[in-house]
């Protein structure tokens, strides 16, 4: 029963984080609320109780951790070079850098779970196992996956199209080979675990499934108790 209330406070921290994500004006603010959302998906895989959901929690631990990290590590970037984190600021980035459009895009959509890409497993794992143990709680999360959709792909169109100003032209240069360094160990992770999720996944299962064989209510044990004789009752009489 407490679980319930547990994944009643995932789904309103996925769909309240992405929600509140949707209406930032600051870049950075913006992907500090989609963490708030995105490990919303970790609490509801947890406490659905289930192979799946639990594997999917910990799965998105994991992706979080790079694709979310990759994200600021970008705004980073952004911010060295025009010295302010507000999305107004920015526009049609990808005219003077078009390498930071392209990795910025790849972090996007590894973010809002495209398949083939690292946050598409962990969550539909999540949503599979949470689907086990009760099909609303997975309708309700699920519009997280298209809140991120919006607020994400709206924070790029904003940032990286239409036409680049003076300021931007002049002042974002593209990235640099320290900035590449950095950036392509993560995006080589982003695409290795959403394609071969075989490299973790079994580590991950076998550690949940012990996890899980623990939490399961103990059988007690039937012994058989022998009837009794015809002698045994006529001295019990």
């Amino acid at each position: 029963m407490k679980s319930i209330w547990i994944a009643a406070l995932a789904i309103i921290g996925i769909i309240y984080g992405a929600l509140v994500a949707l209406v930032q004006p600051n870049m950075k603010k913006l992907v500090a609320y989609s963490s708030v959302s995105h490990l919303g998906f970790v609490v509801l895989g947890i406490f659905s109780f289930t192979q799946q959901g639990m594997d999917g929690a910990v799965y998105q631990m994991l992706n979080h951790g790079i694709s979310t990290g990759a994200l600021f590590i970008l705004v980073g970037y952004l911010y060295e070079r025009r010295h302010s984190l507000e999305i107004a600021a920015y526009g049609g980035v990808a005219t003077p850098a078009p390498n930071l459009a392209i990795v910025f895009l790849i972090t996007t959509l590894a973010s809002i779970g495209l398949p083939t890409l690292n946050n598409f497993v962990g969550e539909y794992l999540v949503l599979q196992g949470t689907a086990q143990a009760n099909f609303m709680w997975t309708v309700f999360a699920a519009l997280g996956v298209i809140l991120s959709a919006c607020y994400m792909l709206w924070l790029y169109q904003r940032t990286f199209y239409g036409r680049a100003s003076e300021a931007v032209t002049h002042h974002v240069p593209d990235l640099s080979p320290r900035e590449w360094a950095i950036m392509i160990p993560l995006l080589i992770l982003m695409v290795w675990m959403g394609t071969y999720t075989q490299t973790f996944l079994p580590a991950i299962s076998a550690q949940n499934a012990a996890i899980l064989k623990q939490t399961q209510p103990l059988q007690t044990e039937r012994v058989a108790i022998p009837a009794p004789t015809t002698a045994e009752v006529r001295n019990a009489r």
